[in-house]
């Protein structure tokens, strides 16, 4: 194992899904968020292909032991990826960004609720302390003074995305104990192509070539995003990682000033801060524990 190519690996691949939500933010006033689901996961499937063919895992990726739970992890990514898509189009980058921090969190608590890890005071306590840091991101939201309908359907959607984020882990944790890594990988963005599909009637549109450009590069980007996050787990261990998912907050804040001249709150950094610590603890307690979930499955959850 090569820890700091690891690191390089993992802080690429954070970096590219930064990009990639910044070229459907780029796209959302030309195309509804179901539409840009579509070309997140179609264009992300041939990166994907050659990718399973270059490792020899094509014909694994094929193999399925229970198909209905490929069905139901691709409903659930295609909720979170187009609520999290919506909320793109209505908020600023840098707090779209930390509020999806509170995925993890969700999934701890969800963790103790379906699959009955014991949740501890330690582990209780931080999670307390990561929600604070979502309030404290959300509370210029929640005055009545300066209430904006767009802002508070983005927040309802961003919110709701980090629990479909987090059924999301809490299912893939189960379909470890049959399903192989490529199989989910592949049948992922298979069914969410095929889900996505189902949002015609809702109002697609043809974008021009900007658009189409800017959505194309958004689905081959994202391809790429998973396969290096995939890679950084084989050189250093998920518990050293970790922590690297926080410098996407980094990366929104300077993409979202120069390309959307988006400047974060006080209280958004703030908010951040607090979020990061309390996953930062989260992160640190169960490697102290030794709960270590396996290399390969944080490499499946990827961005949305």
């Amino acid at each position: 194992m090569s820890p700091l190519h690891g690191i390089a690996l993992k802080l690429s691949a954070v970096f590219v899904f930064t990009i990639m939500a910044a070229l459907i933010k780029a796209s959302s006033d030309i195309v509804p968020p179901g539409e840009a689901v579509f070309f997140r996961s179609f264009f992300a499937m041939p990166i994907i292909i050659v990718w399973l063919a270059m490792r020899g895992d094509l014909k694994v990726g094929l193999k399925v032991q229970r198909p209905m739970g490929h069905v139901w992890r691709g409903l659930i990514g295609v909720s979170a990826m187009g609520t999290g898509f919506t909320a793109l189009g209505l908020l600023p980058l840098p707090e779209v960004t930390a509020l999806g921090y509170a995925a993890p969190l969700m999934t701890v608590i969800f963790a103790a609720i379906f699959l009955k890890e014991r949740l501890r005071l330690f582990r209780m306590s931080a999670v307390a302390l990561g929600l604070v840091g979502v309030v404290v991101v959300l509370w210029p939201r929640l005055s009545l003074d300066t209430l904006d309908h767009a802002a508070a359907l983005g927040v309802a959607c961003i919110l709701a995305s980090t629990v479909f984020r987090a059924f999301s882990q809490i299912h893939i944790r189960r379909m470890v104990a049959t399903e192989e890594t490529a199989a989910i990988v592949f049948w992922f963005s298979m069914t969410a192509t095929l889900f996505s599909l189902f949002t015609i009637p809702f109002g697609w549109a043809w974008p021009g070539p900007m658009g189409l450009a800017q959505l194309i590069g958004a689905g081959l980007i994202g391809g790429f995003g998973q396969i290096l996050l995939t890679s950084s787990y084989k050189h250093a261990e998920a518990a050293l990682l970790a922590p690297f998912d926080y410098a996407s907050i980094l990366f929104a804040i300077l993409i979202g000033y120069f390309f959307f001249e988006e400047v974060p709150t006080a209280m958004v950094l703030i908010g951040s801060a607090i979020v990061v610590a309390a996953g930062i603890i989260i992160i640190w307690r169960e490697r102290q524990l030794g709960l270590k979930r396996g290399k390969a499955r944080p490499s499946m959850t990827g961005k949305w």
